[in-house]
Formats: structure tokens, C-alpha cells, sequence
């Protein structure tokens, strides 16, 4: 698994780092808020811990843009404040579980055992309205009926249904899928969203993959619910 730790104090990064090492895990380790931003968008780690007390951009701020890159990844924060409000407001922001400084690393190490765990169910079959992804026998369904598709369209498929409900642009499918920068001039990813049209029979009038005009694509949450700022094409 990797893990993105996101802590000023250089000292105890070392330390979670090593720590979490010793179970066999990748770790990336920044050291201010705006690194943490970048890791997570480059790396798009299985797990974040997250200090609330960081230069360059706050905790809170990091979180928030976190949650709005990727609804479900598991973010533990970490923070030494004692206020309610500030651990009731992580926690309404989107942060998954919240740990006091100081603590235990042997109970942190469970905790991201937890989260990880409860990572790999959620994610392993998705499903939206009649399509249904398989991440673990790379299978795809729509109305009961198989869908082959190459592992491209798959791979394709798959950060889509991964990021429902959120715009990916076509930069960053252009990362996430085939690995290149988005600085790059290319069709390719629009050929592939009509490959998989296609084949997903993704029909106007049930069109689960949306165009965002100026934005990118997306699969909505809800298929047939249209969003004030999405224009289905």
C-alpha cells in the first residue's frame, strides 16, 4: 500500500515513515501543505495522514482539496488540538478517522489497518444504476450483460466510476490512464470515452457517462439526475 504522510515536524515524519515501513508499506513523505497537495494528485496514495498544523497551506485546507480530487480515499488526521469544533469540523469535511497528538503508534498503526481494510471493500465492485465494475476480475456489466473491453477502455472505466460524482478533465485522464502529461496534444482520451460509449450502449436518453462542456467527464452518482452545472452530451 502506499501511504502519503503530510507532517512539519521532521522528527515525527521520520518516524511515522519508519513505522509504517516495517509492514511493508511505500511511503511518501512531505513536509508542508502545499507538497501534500501535489503528492496526493501525483500518487493518489491508498491512505493520507494528514497534520492539521502545516505552512503553506493548512490541514483543513489540504483535506478539503483532497475530498474534492477523490470522494473515498482514506485520510487520518492527526492534530494536537484539543478543541470539539475542530475535530467535529475535519470530520464533517470529509476525514475518516482523527487521532490526538501525542499517541500511540502500535493503536495508529491499527487504525490504518482499519481504514485500508474498509478501503479494499468499498472499492473492490462498483456499481452505478445498471453498471457494475469488477476491479478484482477486471469484469464489466451493464443490464446484466458482459462488456469486454481492452484494458485501456477498462482503465478508462475505472478512474471514472472510481471518481463518480466528480469532473476528471481530460489532463487528468490523460495522467491517470495513460501515463503522460497533460501538456500533451491529443484526442485520445475522447476517442476512448466513444469507444466505451459504444460498447457500454450509452445511449442519450441513459447516457451514464456525461460530458462537461469546457470541464471533462463524469459518472453521476445518480444516472438520469442532471446537475445544474453539467450539461449531458
Amino acid at each position: 500500500m502506499r501511504i502519503l504522510i503530510a507532517e512539519d515536524d521532521r522528527a515525527l515524519r521520520l518516524f511515522l515513515q519508519r513505522g509504517l515501513e516495517s509492514d511493508g508499506h511505500r511511503m511518501i513523505a512531505v513536509e508542508d501543505g502545499e507538497q501534500a497537495v501535489e503528492a496526493f494528485s501525483a500518487e493518489w496514495p491508498d491512505l493520507t495522514i494528514l497534520d492539521l498544523n502545516m505552512p503553506r497551506k493548512d490541514g483543513e485546507c489540504v483535506l478539503d482539496e483532497v475530498r474534492r480530487m477523490d470522494a473515498e480515499l482514506p485520510v487520518l488526521i492527526l492534530t494536537g488540538r484539543q478543541d470539539l469544533e475542530t475535530r467535529v469540523r475535519c470530520l464533517e469535511h470529509g476525514a475518516d478517522d482523527l487521532m490526538l497528538k501525542p499517541f500511540s503508534l502500535a493503536e495508529l498503526r491499527a487504525r490504518c489497518r482499519a481504514l485500508m481494510r474498509r478501503k479494499i471493500q468499498v472499492k473492490t465492485l462498483l456499481r452505478v444504476r445498471n453498471l457494475e465494475v469488477n476491479r478484482i476480475d477486471r469484469s464489466v456489466k451493464r443490464d446484466g450483460r458482459s462488456v469486454t473491453l481492452t484494458n485501456t477502455e477498462f482503465a478508462l472505466l475505472e478512474q471514472l466510476m472510481l471518481h463518480r460524482g466528480n469532473c476528471l478533465s481530460r489532463s487528468e485522464l490523460l495522467r491517470r490512464v495513460w501515463k503522460v502529461g497533460s501538456t500533451q496534444t491529443t484526442n485520445i482520451v475522447d476517442v476512448y470515452i466513444n469507444y466505451l460509449r459504444r460498447k457500454l450502449d450509452d445511449s442519450r436518453s441513459e447516457s451514464i457517462i456525461r460530458t462537461l462542456h469546457g470541464k471533462g467527464y463524469m459518472i453521476p452518482f445518480v444516472v438520469g439526475a442532471e446537475t445544474a452545472s453539467a450539461a449531458a452530451n
